[in-house]
């Protein structure tokens, strides 16, 4: 090569260097990045505080509503969150100048600040959030403006939360028991009281009501040998009997108990953990994150799955109270071995239907539509307990697993397993439908 080439050549390097400086910093901060370390500080301050699934859901709803509104403002593409929540109190934003990026990542994390019962545990979270910012050269003046907003936003959702009945379930009849020999009872080894049994009456997001998406009624209860109930029952038994290592690493990694105890002697030892909800908040951050989506797309899927959630929760625990059927090792102890004990802890509330079953296929249909039914991805959502990360080839995938889970874990039957995915589904389904008629497009 001769100098003249040479001497082009460096000159060429040294503009491809300055436009990709400039570039830096007309892009600013990457705020996608900021997004899920918000959804992540809700989760920690959540599992902290022991939060329960239904609510957990219900926490990640109005927290993303808020975030997902500041969007919608700001870009005509994104459909309005009047649109696709019922009864929704549309936010006032006054101010002109402000970036809605950082108004709706702060957002975020001041919603959860209001609402959890430790939400003070996210000021530290969000004064990184604005150090941050400033490393990223981001004017005081601008930062303070979509602070300002934010903080606004997320006051008017926590006001427009307080219709959905929750602040009054606190004031029902505390819950008993019913009588029967196959209605459920406190399960071992804590034997905790029934969790949110009237969480029926919560206000949905986007279904009509509670009972929209009602299951079949559950096999007729019998404890005699050769009936339908006890064989299901007696498949849970087998099954934990048998069990192999790649269907006992399926049950403990869609555990997703907020709080297991483990007994070692006399001593009782707490175990926290991500609620399901917050799992499948986390895979939906780990999809838009390898589909590379831009801010607004990300705000919204999340918004989306966050939504769903808490309604299929509503759905669920309907259906839960309802039948109020007995649980798998209660039934076990009582008419086939009184010393069994299932892999997971049974959580305290009634069997049918797996709520995580429907939570899951209804989440997993909703990102189906927006990602494709054929998207796949590592989850690796668990790792912060100990457990290693699985490779799923689509949405669904992932949900028939977390629902056959409940089997190997011994804490659901096969029932309860196969009408919780159906119920899942309808509820997703029906979400899908809205989205699409309300002109919302899929990613891809």
């Amino acid at each position: 090569m001769n100098f003249k080439n040479l001497k082009m050549k460096k000159i060429l390097i040294i503009l491809l260097v300055l436009s990709k400086s400039i570039y830096a910093k007309e892009t600013g901060p990457s705020y996608e990045s900021m997004i899920q370390p918000a959804v992540y500080s809700l989760t920690m301050v959540m599992i902290h505080d022991v939060v329960s699934p239904p609510v957990a859901a219900r926490y990640y709803a109005y927290c993303m509503a808020g975030a997902y509104d500041i969007v919608a403002h700001n870009d005509a593409a994104i459909f309005p969150p009047a649109s696709i929540i019922r009864n929704y109190t549309p936010v006032k934003i006054t101010s002109a100048k402000y970036d809605y990026h950082i108004a709706a990542v702060y957002c975020i994390y001041e919603t959860g600040r209001l609402m959890l019962p430790s939400g003070f545990r996210l000021k530290d979270d969000e004064d990184k959030f604005i150090a941050q910012l400033k490393k990223s050269k981001v004017a005081q003046k601008l930062i303070d403006a979509s602070v300002a907003v934010g903080k606004n936003v997320a006051a008017q959702i926590v006001e427009w939360s307080k219709g959905d009945f929750y602040n009054k379930l606190s004031t029902k009849l505390h819950y008993t028991p019913l009588k029967g020999d196959g209605k459920w009872y406190p399960t071992p080894p804590t034997y905790i009281q029934a969790v949110e049994p009237n969480w029926k009456l919560i206000r949905p997001m986007i279904i009509d009501s509670a009972t929209e998406f009602k299951p079949v009624p559950p096999i007729t209860f019998s404890k005699d040998s050769g009936t339908e109930f006890y064989s299901q029952a007696k498949e849970v038994y087998d099954v934990s009997k048998t069990l192999s290592k790649e269907q006992e690493n399926i049950a403990l990694f869609w555990d997703c108990n907020p709080f297991a105890v483990s007994t070692e002697g006399h001593m009782m030892i707490g175990y926290k953990k991500i609620t399901p909800g917050g799992h499948w908040m986390d895979i939906t951050g780990i999809a838009a994150t390898k589909e590379h989506l831009n801010f607004n797309q990300y705000i919204e899927v999340q918004a989306f799955v966050a939504l769903t959630l808490m309604d299929a929760f509503i759905s669920s625990w309907d259906e839960k109270y309802r039948s109020n059927q007995i649980r798998p090792v209660t039934y076990i102890n009582r008419y086939m071995d009184p010393k069994w004990m299932p892999v997971l802890q049974t959580p305290p509330f009634p069997e049918y239907p797996s709520a995580h079953s429907v939570i899951s296929t209804a989440a997993a249909s909703v990102l189906d539509y927006m990602f494709g039914k054929n998207f796949s991805f590592t989850d690796n959502s668990e790792e912060l307990f100990g457990l290693k990360s699985r490779n799923f080839t689509s949405f669904i995938q992932a949900a028939k697993e977390a629902g056959i889970s409940r089997l190997y874990g011994g804490i659901h039957f096969r029932e309860g397993v196969e009408n919780g995915i159906k119920e899942g589904v309808s509820l997703g389904n029906y979400v899908v439908d809205k989205l699409m008629k309300d002109g919302v497009k899929p990613f891809r």
